[in-house]
Parts: structure tokens; C-alpha cells; sequence
């Protein structure tokens, strides 16, 4: 599983994905967060259980993010329209889904397993578009709390 490593300039992208508040969708490049923190969350599913715990923990904790001054984008292989449902479903999310059908993105950040799915990994980007911490679950049921994501951020930006 090769992919991105910290100290690395972080593969650039643009992606469609959903407006947070509910307004619609739009694409989304990386590098048009240059200037500023990204945390990158990638995960295997709309609806499916961790996820949505996951996410759902995201956005009610998401206080201790955006006092980071960090955009998240959380990514995953589904639509978005299916994005779109999932989010309707669970009140919306504080941060855009992004939908990388084709998984391109996921393999250059190497998260893509040997079966083809997605691994729960985050990423923290610094203002100049480098790698500065990364977590990748083996087990898939595990993932950083935004607390430590928060903290991430900050250490990324010292």
C-alpha cells in the first residue's frame, strides 16, 4: 500500500461533492485550501455503521475542529447523490462529502486495501500543502476523535 507519507506534498484533487449546510454540491479542489489547514477523512460508506457513528461524532464534536481554522472534507467512493441521501438522513453533516467513484484519490493517498475498499484513514494538511500526520485503520473500526484530529492541526502548525 503505497501512497502519500508525511513530509510529502499532498496529492492534489477535485472532486464533486455536497455543501454542507444542504445547498446543493460543488467541486471541490485541495489545493484551493492552500493558506490553510485540510484534514482529509476517508471512509468506506455512506450508511453503513462506523461511518456513521464516525461522522456523525465529527459533526456534533466539531467545535474542537474549527477552532483549528481546519476545513475537513470527508471523502468516500460513493455518489453524490448517495451522499446526498446519507447526509439528509443523519440532519447533515458540519463538513462536505466528497465522492471519489473512480477511487483515484483514495489510491494516491494510499488507502485503498487489497480488496478494493477503502481503508478509514485521515490526513492532516499544513497551510503549504504538506502531509503532516496521517492515521490509517488496519481493523477498519477504528479512527482518530476530533480531539486528536484538533491536535493534529495544531502540532501540524507549530
Amino acid at each position: 500500500m503505497a501512497g502519500v507519507a508525511r513530509g510529502e506534498l499532498a496529492p492534489d484533487f477535485e472532486l464533486e461533492g455536497t455543501e454542507p449546510t444542504g445547498g446543493g454540491r460543488r467541486r471541490y479542489r485541495l489545493a484551493d485550501y492552500r493558506g490553510r489547514p485540510v484534514v482529509l477523512v476517508f471512509y468506506p460508506g455512506d450508511d453503513t455503521p462506523v461511518c456513521t457513528v464516525q461522522l456523525n461524532r465529527y459533526t456534533e464534536e466539531f467545535p474542537a475542529l474549527d477552532g483549528t481554522g481546519a476545513q475537513v472534507l470527508a471523502l468516500s467512493p460513493q455518489s453524490v447523490e448517495s451522499h446526498e441521501r446519507f447526509s439528509a438522513r443523519q440532519g447533515g453533516f458540519a463538513f462536505p462529502l466528497l465522492a471519489d467513484l473512480d477511487k483515484v484519490v483514495g489510491r494516491s493517498y494510499g488507502i485503498v486495501g487489497p480488496l478494493g475498499f477503502y481503508r478509514r484513514s485521515a490526513f492532516v494538511v499544513d497551510r503549504e500543502g504538506v502531509v503532516r500526520w496521517s492515521s490509517r485503520s488496519i481493523t477498519g473500526l477504528s479512527y482518530p476523535s476530533p480531539v486528536d484530529l484538533a491536535e493534529a492541526v495544531k502540532e501540524a502548525e507549530d
